[in-house]
């Protein structure tokens, strides 16, 4: 589909960005030393799940910037991909990051130690206000981007996570439960593991040249069989060049007496009408120089 590619939107969504990432890493630096001071591991776990939204926050930016470079000879397909790119590294590590919490809390669990439960409540508290305000700065942009939309996600979650720290603190605070801590530890980590599986396999799926999931391939292929001067469809790739932008390629065999230029134009035309693909590569092959043994993949 058409993409509007003024930089003034992508110039304010930067903006947004960079003032999500500025709050985040504050919010980290106070959530550490805060949870260092209270002895609270669900503090510091909390901290750490900020720490990768800001760095993603920082990588999504920057892949932002470099999505935005026009095609040249060294990346002859733009570089759009960037994004697609920085979600798999986002995702990656914090799958990373709650495997390690989940092991820092079985150690806590093991051998307890004493938690201050007032300082806990109160830098959670203010955790979920930034992590709100986080999350209300992106939200807009995430409906377009994987990138923002796993940052949103986090910062959702960071929020999620933030009122569960308040929880264990109250409970600390009025029944001394030491247990809570590295329960709730492994409740976010659980939660980071959760959203990280579930995004990182739509930008896997880009990156490994899958089809879309709108329009399919037999979709595509049907359209095309079913137009006038075709005979038949073999050899079709259809792919998602980048999260917003599919591609097709085909060999396309034309009845007898068809123009080859102009068949080729009317399937062009269709495929951009129908199903919104602007990039298109099509072989026009007869029937008696078509491929030998045709399948319709591959």
């Amino acid at each position: 589909m058409p993409h509007d590619h003024s930089h003034v939107p992508d110039l304010k969504g930067d903006r947004r960005v960079a003032w999500a990432v500025a709050v985040n890493i504050v919010l980290t630096l106070v959530q550490i030393a805060a949870g260092v001071v209270s002895g609270s591991l669900a503090l510091v776990a909390d901290a750490v799940h900020n720490l990768g939204d800001a760095l993603s926050l920082v990588i999504a930016f920057a892949a932002r910037r470099i999505g935005r470079r026009p095609p040249d000879a060294s990346m002859t397909f733009g570089y759009g991909r960037a994004e697609v790119v920085a979600a798999l590294m986002n995702y990656t590590t914090l799958i990373v990051i709650a495997v390690f919490l989940l092991a820092e809390a079985v150690q806590r669990a093991i051998n307890p130690s004493g938690v201050e439960g007032w300082i806990v409540v109160v830098v959670a508290g203010v955790a979920l206000v930034i992590d709100t305000l986080t999350a209300w700065l992106i939200h807009g942009m995430s409906r377009d981007s994987m990138n923002i939309r796993a940052a949103f996600l986090h910062n959702l979650a960071d929020a999620m996570g933030s009122l569960a720290v308040i929880v264990a603190g109250t409970l600390i605070l009025l029944y001394d439960w030491r247990l809570i801590d590295p329960l709730v530890t492994v409740m976010i980590a659980g939660y980071i593991l959760f959203h990280a599986a579930k995004g990182i396999r739509p930008a896997i799926h880009v990156l490994m040249l899958g089809s879309p999931d709108s329009p399919t391939l037999d979709e595509v292929a049907g359209v095309l069989c079913d137009m006038d001067q075709i005979e038949g469809v073999h050899s079709v790739h259809l792919w998602r060049m980048q999260e917003h932008e599919n591609a097709f390629q085909a060999h396309v065999v034309m009845a007898s007496g068809a123009d080859a230029m102009t068949l080729r134009a009317q399937i062009k035309d269709k495929l951009a009408d129908r199903f919104g693909i602007l990039h298109a590569s099509i072989e026009i092959e007869t029937a008696s120089a078509q491929c030998r043994d045709p399948g319709l993949i591959g």
